[in-house]
């Protein structure tokens, strides 16, 4: 019998999707906290390294809350780097103790993992972390107008759930989560997807929020361990995520989707 359990069986030969409704795919290393990167100085030559493609130099200060004894209290402020190319469509973030790199101009598995592993090399040479203690990668398709209202012709039965039933027409939102372990591996899946009302988001980090109801899917593959931080490792690992990540994307949607947005079969 053919295994057909995404989480396990072969990745499938790539459908490019001339008109692919991906809108997000972030990549984020996690590492344990480095207090010179709030440092203007200590951040200047990582800087440097990447300027040439990201030259829009944005800081973000960020304010959290702590528990204490005397119950939530204000965090020190902490500065986020976030480092753009001049299109605004290429983004990396560093922080004390992560660095995520970003597009909604995804091209090709390939030229994003070349691109994550040049910024990788910058924060090796210039930071120097030395563990990683969880990398993740994620990609974020969205839906709307006629293919979202097309969603149950295009998804599988049970990914397409309440919205393929008599009472579908009248939802007016519907989100579903499921956190997945892969077979005699640590790494961990989440995948969301469901319909969202207008103005509405299921993260504002990553979803920005559109003026028309839209159907979201939104598949993040991560693994926490810690280990020697490698630059070849983690390239490695953003390789068979998105693979696995890209499997799970072909078990979820049917022929009818991949052709609605270019693919040729």
């Amino acid at each position: 019998m053919v295994n057909t359990n995404p989480l396990m069986t072969k990745p499938p030969e790539e459908v490019p999707l001339k008109a692919a409704p991906l809108v997000r795919v972030i990549a984020q290393v996690r590492f344990p906290p480095i207090l010179s990167i709030q440092e203007r100085s200590f951040v200047g030559h990582f800087q440097e390294a990447i300027r040439e493609k990201y030259p829009i130099l944005q800081p973000e200060q960020t304010r959290g809350l702590i528990f204490s004894p005397q119950g939530l209290m204000p965090a020190e402020p902490q500065v986020i780097w976030r480092f753009a190319d001049a299109d605004g469509k290429w983004r990396v973030s560093l922080a004390s103790d992560f660095i995520s790199f970003e597009t909604v101009a995804y091209s090709s598995r390939s030229d994003f993992l070349e691109r994550l592993k040049n910024v990788l090399l910058a924060l090796d040479i210039h930071i120097k972390p030395q563990i990683v203690e969880r990398f993740g990668l994620r990609y974020i398709d969205r839906l709307v107008s006629q293919e979202m209202k097309d969603i149950s012709k295009l998804v599988r039965p049970e990914i397409a759930g309440i919205l393929a039933t008599e009472v579908g027409g009248n939802v007016h939102q519907t989100i579903n989560e499921s956190l997945f372990s892969l077979p005699e591996e640590q790494e961990q899946i989440i995948a969301r997807w469901g319909l969202l009302p207008a103005n509405a988001t299921i993260d504002p980090a990553a979803v920005e929020p559109v003026a028309e109801p839209s159907w979201v899917l939104d598949i993040d593959m991560s693994l926490s361990t810690q280990r020697p931080f490698s630059v070849e490792g983690l390239v490695s690992e953003g390789q068979r995520f998105a693979e696995r990540i890209y499997t799970v994307f072909r078990w979820v949607v049917n022929d009818d989707f991949l052709r609605r947005f270019g693919g040729e079969l």
